[in-house]
């Protein structure tokens, strides 16, 4: 979607105020709450340290949930029972044929691992510095879909797929021997291995992905943009750590973030301006038009008794028939 701009009588593109500003109200007397739903420039010190501390928070509640393997083994059966009678369990099929191409699978152990966060640290860098009046609102929706998760792994505790019981499903990592999941072989103890709905695979590639697509240029980057979480959908599948459903669950997670962005922006991150709308500067009152220079008293007094004479000369000419 294009940059959002309005038009001044000089033909200049110029950036379009804040909402409150656009409703008649002037930046010096919103409201606290007025000014923190305008978009404002983000600073480097807090960004950093805000996702850092997020990031944290994230990881110490979600392997804080309480690893309830018998619920969760329990729920996967269901699921993959659910998803054989919608006729779109195929996960164990993709799982064995992309794992006898040793290259590809491999590839996609170390996909799975380290994408997942480059990609996304790298569009909020990107972000950051090209379209700051759509940062926090972007921002928002990234951290409103993590939030959100976080309560689907506490009341729907889930076994990946390569856990289940009775499905032969590979785990990819332990049979080729690879560095792809934090819970895998000896990683497996820092991460809580029964959060597998929703999956953040998707929920923050396709945040990247729907990122690039409307904000980048190049039409190249927009078709990779688009193309990034379908790749992440056939990575978490075909390594068997999440099922079909569960890239669903990322998903809605997703929608709830871009709501709540929306609710409090009163409009879709990328429909903001790219540029914060700097504060408008108080102009100066235009100074008085000079005074006519007024005649001094002397001379008009001076003007005023040659117009008497006039008068008397051309009376006196009329009495005398002159």
């Amino acid at each position: 979607m294009g940059e959002a701009h309005v038009r001044t009588p000089e033909g200049r593109s110029a950036t379009p105020p804040p909402i409150e500003e656009r409703a008649g109200r002037p930046a010096e007397n919103r409201t606290l709450f007025q000014r923190l739903r305008s978009p404002r420039r983000p600073r480097l010190w807090f960004e950093i340290l805000l996702i850092a501390v997020s990031y944290w928070t994230y990881s110490l509640i979600r392997n804080a949930v309480p690893e309830q393997k018998a619920k969760a083994l329990d729920n996967a059966d269901w699921i993959w029972q659910a998803e054989q009678t919608l006729h779109i369990a195929v996960e164990d099929t993709i799982n064995r044929a992309v794992d006898s191409v040793t290259w590809l699978i491999v590839g996609m152990n170390y996909y799975y691992a380290t994408l997942h966060f480059i990609m996304t640290i790298g569009v909020l860098v990107w972000l950051y510095r090209r379209h700051p009046g759509r940062y926090a609102a972007t921002r928002l929706v990234l951290f409103a879909t993590t939030a959100f998760a976080l309560v689907g792994y506490y009341f729907y505790p889930l076994a990946p797929p390569r856990l289940m019981n009775g499905v032969s499903f590979i785990d990819t990592v332990v049979v080729h021997h690879t560095w792809g999941s934090m819970a895998s072989g000896n990683l497996a103890d820092m991460s809580n291995q029964y959060a597998a709905m929703p999956s953040m695979h998707i929920g923050w590639s396709t945040w990247c992905g729907i990122t690039i697509a409307m904000l980048a240029r190049p039409l190249w980057a927009k078709i990779l943009g688009a193309l990034y979480p379908v790749a992440t959908l056939a990575v978490i599948v075909s390594t068997a750590n999440h099922f079909w459903l569960d890239a669903i669950g990322g998903l809605i997670c997703l929608a709830v973030g871009f709501a709540l962005a929306y609710a409090w922006y009163g409009a879709f991150p990328y429909q903001l301006a790219r540029q914060v709308a700097s504060r408008p500067v108080a102009k100066a009152a235009p100074a008085p038009a000079p005074k006519a220079a007024s005649r001094p008293e002397p001379e008009a007094a001076a003007v005023s008794a040659r117009g008497k004479a006039a008068e008397q000369a051309a009376a006196a000419r009329a009495e005398t028939g002159g």
